[in-house]
């Protein structure tokens, strides 16, 4: 990546709760807690390390982290230098300004690392300083580096995650630990994809340029495959800011066969299809609560995939498929059999049974990742943050 600057906004009135999101997901994420927090304090001045959404909630921005989010042990070492500077400088930011709570989304890589020197440099409350530093959406210990619950259990005060088996993977620490729903299952929440049997096929290649480079020539592989055999068959490619759409539109003049067939379409508005070919994350969660069949297909740096093939220990790499103990969405990962995964893409658009196991399939979902008590996430958060 090109030379970038680091400027972080010098606030001018005390900082109430700083949150630090530096992937897309984090940011939509924090966003919807964030707004409701403001809707029962509108009074609370919130700073952010996040993208636009967090911004639209409420939220003072001093940095946006989201434009530079990366994924794989090879990405992150090719932009070390820009984290180092980023990290270094956020650290001085937090020991002038002092803001009373911090909260970190997810993003373990660096969030962690900030939370130990923040008790290192005694200025978290573990630490022996003032600031309480919170933690919402635990770090996947249950598939590698579990031990890591040890070091979260000293640094952090207290954690809310998104998943029910989650709070017993914290059992033998003294953390604080809550379940405290998932967003997506709320009531007012607008879902931006849903079935619709004559809608064009979903293609979901993630938020990030990299992995948007090697996972989206075989979703287009796949659906030219299958366009070949359907010839009124559409697609429609979701993506979630400028600089993905601009890599998008490069990309597509490589397939002039199925271009005309294939819409761009910005994650602003609700998209509708009968199945979907995605990545994974937290697009394959929202396509299950959907009810969209459909597959998941991921492609890292090879360096990346033989790390994680040594370190990740689940069965599936898709949460549902995770969650529900079985492959709702069919796994094709790092080297892709595309006549299987065109076979796939077929059977979840035309197998009746496929479509109506998708269905079944969003109602156990919406019943595990529902609270099982009355204190949802902004109360969690709202309850422990210090005046």
């Amino acid at each position: 990546m090109s030379q970038r600057t680091i400027s972080l906004l010098e606030p001018t009135e005390s900082v109430d709760l700083l949150v630090i999101a530096g992937e897309h997901s984090g940011d939509e994420h924090g966003a919807r807690l964030i707004k409701k927090l403001l809707q029962k304090q509108p009074d609370l001045n919130v700073y952010a390390v996040g993208g636009r959404h967090l911004v639209a909630a409420g939220a003072n921005q001093i940095f946006d982290l989201t434009l530079h989010s990366v994924i794989g042990i090879v990405e992150v070492l090719k932009n070390y230098g820009f984290y180092k500077e980023l990290f270094k400088k956020l650290i001085v930011w937090i020991e002038k300004v002092q803001p009373k709570n911090i909260l970190f989304i997810d993003y373990p890589g660096f969030n962690l690392r900030l939370a130990e020197q923040l008790y290192k440099r005694k200025l978290s409350r573990k630490g022996g300083g003032h600031i309480a530093v919170f933690y919402y959406i635990s770090p996947q210990i249950w598939a590698w580096k579990a031990n890591r619950r040890f070091k979260i259990a000293k640094w952090i005060d207290a954690l809310g995650t998104l998943f029910p088996f989650e709070v017993g993977s914290y059992s033998d620490t003294d953390l604080d630990v809550s379940f405290v729903g998932h967003p997506f299952v709320e009531e007012n929440f607008q879902f931006p994809v849903v079935y619709d049997p004559d809608g064009p096929i979903l293609l979901l290649p993630g938020s990030r340029l990299g992995p948007v480079c090697r996972i989206f020539p075989v979703l287009m592989e796949a659906f030219g495959k299958y366009a070949e055999r359907n010839s009124s068959i559409r697609a429609a490619v979701i993506y979630p800011s400028v600089e993905v759409k601009e890599l998008l539109e490069a990309m597509l003049v490589d397939y002039p066969n199925v271009r005309d067939r294939v819409d761009l379409v910005s994650n602003d508005q609700q998209a509708k299809g009968r199945a979907a070919l995605m990545s994974s994350g937290t697009i394959s969660l929202v396509c299950a609560l959907a009810g969209l069949p459909g597959a998941i297909v991921y492609r890292l740096n090879p360096l990346s995939y033989l790390f994680g093939k040594v370190v990740v220990k689940v069965p599936f790499i898709g949460i549902e498929n995770i969650l529900l103990k079985r492959a709702v969405h069919p796994e094709f990962i790092q080297n892709i059999d595309l006549e299987a995964l065109t076979e796939e893409l077929r059977d979840s658009v035309e197998n009746a049974h496929r479509i109506q196991a998708a269905r079944d399939s969003s109602l156990e979902l919406s019943k595990i990742l529902s609270p099982r008590s009355d204190q949802d996430s902004e109360d969690w958060l709202r309850t422990r943050l210090v005046k």
